[in-house]
């Protein structure tokens, strides 16, 4: 399933509608050159989950946990870049905190897939006019889902079953 977002609000937006389909245990993985909307699609996640405060880019720290709201899940997010071995992503302990709440990890493909059965890897490409500056500029977002968890599952109210162009 591949959708076209056209700016940072329209990917903060659909990570919001993305949410509505995760559950705790859940895992997704976030792939795309830099500047490509990696942490703005996983702010709006966090907000559909309805974590407190504001997710903000774990690239320094590599994982944040944010607490959920009453009637929310936690979020456990994860920037990978910096993480080159599984032995390194292991030694976060992510597997402890996996059942009860949605893990989201930067720069996971190839590596995080370990820590889950059933994912979804979630691709953004702004293409080579892609500006990282301009939050103005369109995405292309591609979901696959891999594993049990997401059979039967109907990603196409992402968007749509084929391509197609969202707004903000």
């Amino acid at each position: 399933m591949t959708v076209t977002l056209a700016d940072a609000s329209a990917t903060r937006a659909w990570g919001r509608r993305l949410a509505s389909l995760l559950r705790a245990g859940d895992l997704v993985l976030l792939v795309g050159q830099l500047g490509a909307g990696k942490t703005t699609l996983a702010q709006g996640i966090g907000e559909g989950l309805g974590v407190e405060g504001s997710v903000a880019s774990p690239t320094f720290i590599i994982a944040r946990v944010h607490h959920a709201r009453p009637g929310g899940l936690p979020l456990v997010h994860v920037d990978a870049y910096r993480l080159p071995t599984r032995a390194e992503l292991d030694d976060l302990d992510l597997d402890t905190s996996l059942d009860e709440s949605v893990t989201v990890v930067e720069w996971g493909s190839g590596i995080a897939e370990v820590l889950a059965p059933s994912y979804l890897t979630v691709t953004l490409d702004r293409g080579r006019g892609g500006d990282a500056a301009d939050d103005a500029s369109p995405r292309q977002v591609t979901v696959e889902a891999t594993g049990p968890r997401w059979e039967g599952v109907d990603l196409g109210v992402l968007g749509g079953g084929g391509s197609e162009s969202l707004g903000s």
